[in-house]
């Protein structure tokens, strides 16, 4: 949950040893380290490989660092919501959290919700992600198709 720094010392929160530390065992303990820390990209990527959704906690410069984001991502692709503007539109990074949960479709660019490779990964991943699809592709006889497959309720968001 990371409450292991809630407690310390501010002097503590600044200490790069002791927030490396902490962040290392929980990633969200990221939250409570220095402003200056979460902008530090050796801890955020210790974090982010921790626990993917620590990556909210970073600084909105790294949440735009393909590398940290892409550390988060495999970790846990729900860190794509925090992902910056640019990287929710990065094909592999999209695709690595896709293939993890379909929905994260939601998070997506819209271009890339409208790319046939990204929303089949979604829809066969999980078939309700078809609802987040751009309308041509919630009309495309493939698309449908493989969603079906999973679940034919997925039917009522083509």
């Amino acid at each position: 949950n990371g409450e292991l720094l809630v407690s310390a010392s501010l002097r503590l929160r600044a200490d790069r040893g002791v927030v490396l530390a902490a962040v290392g065992q929980q990633g969200c303990a990221l939250k409570y380290a220095c402003q200056d820390l979460r902008s530090d990209s050796g801890i955020v990527h210790a974090a982010v490989s921790q626990d993917g959704c620590a990556l909210k906690h970073a600084s909105l410069h790294l949440r735009s660092d393909s590398t940290i984001v892409s550390a988060a991502v495999e970790q846990d692709g729900n860190a794509l919501q925090h992902a910056g503007k640019d990287l929710r539109a990065d094909r592999r990074i999209v695709l690595a959290a896709v293939r993890q949960d379909g929905n994260l479709l939601l998070h997506a660019s819209d271009g890339l919700r409208a790319d046939s490779t990204i929303v089949l990964a979604a829809v066969k991943n999980n078939a309700y992600a078809l609802q987040h699809a751009s309308p041509d592709l919630r009309e495309d006889r493939a698309i449908v198709l493989a969603a079906v497959r999973q679940d034919a309720c997925a039917l009522q968001h083509a």
